[in-house]
């Protein structure tokens, strides 16, 4: 979506005018030049003008008749003008192309806890594969014509513009987003995208990719909670598969929901019935609960397997390794 699109109406706003006049002069003319009233000079203008073949209703003198013979002039001119206008806005899919706008712009407006994508390149691509995998609601925003393209023929939420633009990240709901990626391939732009939102959301989560080395620094300056570099973490995932091929396989697996069991990250808010309790208060430790791999406090402190009496706090972030029954237990405990 871009910025809204006039209605298709008001291209007939012209023609619609000029009908109007031209039906003002007939009737006008019959008045003064015939001297009928007000009920026949319309009728007579609008079956001349429509040329629809009917007979007079009266005589014409030949005044009238000159008259009339502009009539037709003025009046089919304006008709096959109109006519025009609606072919060509039929040709052009108007009527199509607004009609998806605003099925576009409602769409986005009931977006809420999303993240919003900006740049649909090959990295963009991917992050929205994996978040159509797992159930992510998302917009991305872009300009270039052959992201465009795709996005509409992929049917994908997308808003059209300059993602650094704070209207342009207000149309994509910023204010109601989850977080920000930012995958465009010029870190300058990466960086103004990123001044934009935490200007916008000072809490928002922000994650922006680093074409350079030297940029991760300037990206995180500008506000980035989280900057990747693509060369730096294949260059590392290279490594660990030739150092520890079985371990990335088992963490892949594990990761990717790909066995019975899964490893997956339950954050804890302060309206769930497990906050202030212990974990074994809470039921977290009990044999059908998942295993607790973590716990990560607020300020960042990480508790690996923690104990029983950990208390738990607002913001607190559990990894916990289980099959899906169990992570659904270790779920429902927490609420």
């Amino acid at each position: 979506m871009k910025k809204r699109l006039p209605h298709p109406l008001i291209r007939f706003r012209l023609p619609a005018v000029l009908l109007l006049l031209v039906i003002l002069y007939g009737i006008a003319g019959y008045m003064l030049i015939e001297r009928w009233n007000l009920l026949d000079a319309f009728y007579m203008t609008i079956i001349t003008i429509s040329t629809v073949g009917y007979s007079e209703l009266h005589s014409l003198s030949t005044a009238g008749r000159l008259f009339t013979s502009t009539l037709i002039v003025v009046g089919v001119g304006t008709m096959l003008y109109g006519f025009g206008v609606f072919a060509e806005t039929l040709t052009d899919n108007t009527f199509v192309n607004y009609r998806r706008e605003r099925q576009l712009e409602r769409a986005l407006n009931h977006l809420t806890d999303h993240f919003i994508i900006c740049g649909y390149g090959r990295i963009g691509t991917q992050i929205v594969a994996e978040f159509e995998e797992y159930k992510v609601p998302y917009a991305v925003i872009d300009q270039t014509e052959e992201a465009l393209v795709r996005l509409r023929n992929e049917d994908r939420l997308h808003v059209e513009g300059d993602a650094s633009s704070e209207e342009i990240l207000k149309l994509a709901g910023i204010e109601r987003a989850r977080g920000l990626i930012s995958a465009v391939d010029s870190d300058e732009r990466a960086v103004y995208i990123t001044l934009a939102a935490r200007a916008l959301r000072p809490q928002l989560y922000i994650i922006t990719r680093a074409g350079r080395p030297e940029s991760i620094r300037r990206l995180e300056l500008a506000g980035a909670n989280r900057v990747i570099s693509p060369y730096q973490m294949a260059g590392h995932r290279m490594a660990e598969l030739a150092v520890r091929p079985a371990l990335v396989d088992v963490l892949d697996t594990l990761h990717h929901g790909m066995s019975e069991i899964a490893v997956e990250e339950m954050l804890v808010k302060q309206e769930m019935a497990a906050v202030g309790k212990t974990l074994a208060e809470a039921g977290l430790l009990s044999p059908n609960a998942a295993k607790l791999l973590a716990l990560r406090r607020r300020d960042g402190t990480v508790h690996v397997n923690p104990n029983g009496d950990m208390r738990l706090e607002d913001g607190d972030l559990l990894i916990a390794l289980g099959s899906e029954e169990q992570l659904f237990a270790s779920a429902a405990m927490l609420k």
